[in-house]
């Protein structure tokens, strides 16, 4: 008789999880039941599994709403029907069409109205929704005609009149306003509930009639699935036959390239790996990739396939990765094998300035009807939910800021703000609003409208109503196309060589970027700063730690920085280990055998699950089990419980010592939901080798490419910095030279007009677009009347220097623009055939300080170009050591001079501690750490230079300073404002620093790893 039932997935509004929804229709001994959450499927195959499982009949449905107004309620009476409903939606959702508020079109869908409001007519698959509390009204003899077409509906919404409390907030929060100003017609009414099935008839046994309507409708939905068979579209090219022999024909096409020496090993492995994908019906899933990817070439475009992927030779000849399965021992049954019971997936990454033309032209070949990007629920978070429910309350901004840091304990148990508590903490984990997957791309074979609706986020591209494990569960094999901007500054990079240096490099062959001895030196020093995954403080130390010289390095490294190795200690194990070779004992066989590259370290996914299986004897089931606990798609520890008895009765009775069982297993429950599979290691060292080799052969380019990209771990003075450190001669921004992005004119760097602050986007763009169009500006004059521009952001252009060509000094350009702007701005500006002699001034000079420039352009830029940081420093001290003697000088005491670069914040037990990256006098870098006794009483105090006082601790190469004392110094007064005391110092408030938080523990220390260093058996 339920066959109204909303679960939490009907947004800002239901109250129930699918799973509680069952649950007390279990209890209730109900057995059939609808799901119609409003205008969203979401929820319908969990719920049909539930069902299932508990053996009550599903249906499933939607109750279709426009603006808060129910209009009716959609049952489906077969897979036909929730296809018809998904198409309804939309079509409303994406196309814009108007609900049709009475008769939509369906053939096998049940439509019921509410009461209040239906068409005179009805057609016969529509139907009149009655509640209990309505049927007083039948009494009226215009209702009364009705009752042959009218069947029972007690909607379920809330639970308890706590649930209905929690409802009504919901609904405040969706129409933005205060709970004290909902409508009755805003929020359901408080007999929404489950009550006895029994107790339900009784109250209509009046109207048989209406009962037996009821029954009859049920009984002609059903509500059936096939979770066990592929959805994705089968064939690339029409048929299972001609997809393989397409794929085997780019396999050995692609074998020839690849290995041009006829490796036997590789032809037998493309031939292993041609068999499974075929047994598997693969093919498709293959060329489709392949595909995208040969368009992506013809287009021009730089990609990375990573990932599990990687793992196949087959992805490797036909140009999907760029990794050699071979040269790093990769199994391909960690991507697929017959065994898996779930499909793979291929991650493909683009520049983030290339991957929507990518997304179009897969939209474009296969169709609006047959591609959407998986969804995903964002929940409320902890933070946010107590400012959305106070606002429901009308508590002011200050308490709601309070209410985000304190804990509930705080306030009085009656307070507004311990009710505003009490229903946040219910609010937790519950959907909020449905969004865009990051990367997730759903290619369906049947139009996808057969399995959801579709839905239209800002983005511009459709979304599935269900997130990536539900794709999974019902047989999507999702295509992740993600987007970053290191491959952004790859791919300029080698297009700015090209035009400036005519000079073109095949950047994909990897050959030159694995072996190069200025590159390995570079690795081994940690110079590494714009280098995609490889630029960080953290990673820059390991890389010097390591003395890493060679990409196999490299790839571990990749690895074992991830939070689990780390925090495990199997990082700090790794260091030392590859350090120290002949001071360590494999401390049991299988790891020699199994781990020997990296010194029996389990350092990646595969070595946990090849540890379990050969150390452990778990069964490949179990290591599957493993390998999903420890990826994205079943990340927990619980997944990892699960085995872990199997693993010490098998451990049991292969004779392991318990002690060595126990430390294998806590090496192995370290790595839930942070290791990388190797293939995805690997994947990142060739990218970081491709940008690091650009970075030592052309490193102005490289620099000036990874600004354009907006940089990636730090601010864009860092890299400046560092074009600088290369050769390259910084100058600021210029309207004859400079282009909207950062540009090179042989070691000139010429700062792009983007950023210029207080200078929008378009006029930014239109300053050399009118230049390459009508010739260079030949005077302030000149440019004025070729460009609408206002006086403030003109007076910027001039204190930036960027008129510098009319050799005139900023007073007189200042001077001359008042002039020529005296009047109201002109909104058109365009060339005339006869130009006024333009009228010239004697103005008297100026005596300029020489640093005015450098505060102009810390004003505007946020770091000085003309001079350095240290230049400004009232001090001529620059300490008495510098970075790059710091090795020499363990254990003794330093006293430094350093610019700030960035700070990482990370908890301990004592208190936040911080890491500082710095650059001397010399432009070196260097870090320090800082413990929370020592904060307390030596505080960063925001962006700038200063004097460091601390203990040099060598760690396997690598340099750090314990700061003992530390001082910001005191730049000298801005020369603009020598009479203004108040304003001689507020341009270094923009001097800024990056700021980086983690909530990680803090690394163990060598004597607390306790990881065995000798045989254990």
């Amino acid at each position: 008789m339920f066959l109204n039932c909303h679960s939490y997935h009907s947004l800002r509004y239901g109250t129930i999880s699918v799973q509680e929804l069952i649950k007390q229709a279990v209890e209730l001994n109900v057995g059939v039941l609808a799901l119609t959450d409003i205008n969203t499927i979401t929820g319908i195959y969990e719920f049909h599994k539930l069902c299932k499982a508990c053996n009550i009949k599903s249906v499933v449905g939607v109750e279709i709403r426009e603006e808060n107004e129910m209009l009716y309620i959609c049952l489906a009476k077969g897979n036909k029907g929730i296809g018809e409903i998904n198409k309804l939606l939309t079509e409303h959702n994406c196309d814009g069409k108007e609900l049709q508020k009475y008769h939509p079109l369906f053939s096998d869908v049940t439509v019921i109205y509410p009461l209040s409001d239906f068409p005179e007519k009805l057609n016969r698959n529509e139907y009149i929704g009655i509640r209990p509390e309505e049927l007083n009204l039948l009494v009226k003899s215009e209702l009364k005609v009705y009752i042959p077409k009218m069947i029972i509906l007690q909607p379920v919404t809330v639970k308890t009149k706590t649930d209905y409390n929690l409802h009504k907030i919901l609904r405040a929060i969706d129409l933005n306003t205060l709970g004290s100003k909902l409508k009755p017609n805003d929020y359901c009414k408080d007999s929404e509930v489950f009550i006895q099935p029994a107790e339900l008839l009784n109250k209509f046994k009046a109207y048989p009639q209406i009962i037996k309507n009821t029954e009859w409708i049920l009984e002609q939905c059903h509500f059936e699935f096939d979770y066990s068979t592929p959805k994705n579209k089968k064939f690339f090219t029409g048929s299972k036959e001609s997809d393989f022999e397409l794929l085997t024909k780019l396999a050995y096409e692609g074998l020839k390239k690849r290995y041009p020496d006829c490796n036997r090993l590789a032809i037998q492995r493309v031939e292993k790996e041609l068999k499974v994908i075929d047994m598997l019906n693969f093919s498709g899933y293959f060329l489709i990739t392949w595909d995208i990817v040969k368009y992506s070439n013809r287009m021009g475009f730089m990609h990375v396939g990573r990932g599990s992927g990687a793992n196949s030779i087959i992805a490797y000849c036909l140009g999907i990765t760029d990794i050699c399965p071979l040269e790093l021992d990769l199994y391909f049954e960690r991507f697929l094998n017959l065994n898996r019971k779930t499909p793979p997936d291929f991650d493909l990454d683009w520049s983030w300035q290339d991957r929507d033309t990518i997304l179009q032209y897969i939209f474009d070949k296969y169709g609006k009807d047959h591609v959407a990007f998986c969804g995903t629920n964002v929940e409320f978070k902890y933070r946010s939910i107590f400012r959305e429910v106070g606002k429901v309350f009308g508590l002011p901004k200050e308490e709601l800021d309070e209410l985000a840091t304190k804990p509930i304990e705080a306030y009085d148990i009656n307070s507004v703000s311990a009710m505003v508590h009490k229903y946040g903490k219910l609010l937790e984990k519950f959907p909020n609003q449905r969004s865009m997957h990051a990367c997730g791309i759903i290619i369906s074979e049947e139009p996808i409208t057969n399995f959801t609706a579709l839905e239209m986020p800002p983005k511009g591209f459709p979304i599935v109503q269900f997130d990536m494990h539900v794709a999974e569960e019902i047989g999507f094999e999702k295509f992740d196309i993600l987007s970053q901007r290191g491959l952004g500054t790859i791919n300029d990079t080698v297009k700015l060589i090209e035009e400036k240096r005519g000079v073109t490099i095949n950047i994909r062959d990897t050959s030159i970027s694995k072996d190069e001895a200025k590159c390995n030196e570079y690795l081994s020093r940690g110079k590494t700063i714009g280098c995609f995954y490889i630029e960080s403080p953290a990673m820059r130390g390991l890389l010097r730690r390591l003395k890493c010289d060679n990409y196999k390095v490299l790839v571990a490294a990749s690895s074992i920085i991830r939070p689990g190795v780390a925090q495990s200690g199997m990082m700090r194990e790794y260091i030392f280990r590859h350090n120290n070779p002949d001071k360590f004992e494999y401390f049991h066989e299988v790891f020699k055998k199994e781990l020997g590259e990296t010194y029996g370290i389990m350092v990646y996914q595969e070595d946990v699950i090849k540890i379990a299986l050969h150390f452990g004897g778990l069964a490949a089931s179990d290591g599957d089990v493993l390998r999903r606990a420890m990826s994205g798609k079943g990340r927990s520890l619980s997944a990892l419980q699960k085995v872990k008895d199997h693993f010490f009765e098998s451990c049991k009775k292969l004779g392991h010592p318990e002690q060595l069982s126990k430390e294998v297993y806590r090496q192995i429950e370290s790595f839930a939901g942070y290791s990388f599979c190797k293939a995805h290691s690997a994947s990142y060292a060739v990218e970081s080798y491709q940008s690091l080799y650009l970075k030592v052969n052309y490193p102005i380019e490289f620099m000036v490419s990874a600004i354009n990209n907006g940089g990636g771990f730090y601010r864009t003075e860092v890299y400046i910095h560092e074009a600088r450190m290369s050769g390259a001669k910084i100058l600021n921004p210029c309207v004859n030279k400079g282009e909207y992005k950062t540009t090179v004119y042989g070691k000139d760097v010429y700062l792009g007009l983007m950023h210029v602050e207080s200078l929008d986007s378009k006029t930014a763009a239109l300053i050399p677009e009118e230049r390459k169009a009508n010739g260079d500006y030949a005077s302030l004059e000149n440019f004025v009347k070729r460009v609408s521009i206002g006086i403030e952001t003109l007076q910027t252009l001039i204190f930036i220097g960027a008129f510098r060509f009319t050799g005139k000094p900023k007073h007189e350009l200042l001077i001359e623009a008042r002039f020529l702007l005296a009047g109201e701005k002109q909104n058109y500006k365009h060339l005339t055939l006869l130009d006024e002699p333009k009228k010239e001034y004697k103005l008297p000079e100026v005596a300029r300080h020489p640093y005015e420039d450098a505060f102009d352009e810390i004003e505007i830029l946020g770091f000085p170009v003309s001079v350095s940081p240290f230049d400004l420093l009232q001090t001529k001290y620059r300490g008495n050591v510098m970075a790059k003697d710091l090795t020499k000088y363990h254990k003794k005491e330093v006293k430094m001079l350093a610019y700030l670069i960035s700070r990482k914040h990370v908890p301990t037990k004592k208190g936040t501690m911080f890491f500082g990256t710095w650059i001397d006098n010399e432009g070196e870098y260097f870090d320090t750490a800082h413990f929370p006794d020592n904060l307390s009483k030596y505080p960063f105090q925001g962006g700038g230079c200063y004097l460091l006082f601390g203990t040099v601790e060598v760690d396997f190469h690598f340099p750090t300073i314990t700061i003992l004392k530390m001082q910001k110094m005191p730049f000298i007064p801005d020369p603009r404002y020598a009479l203004d005391k108040d304003k001689s110092y507020e341009a270094y408030q923009k001097i800024k620093e990056d700021v980086s938080m983690t909530q990680r523990k803090p690394y163990p220390q060598e004597q607390e790893i306790g990881l065995p260093r000798n045989r254990m058996i």
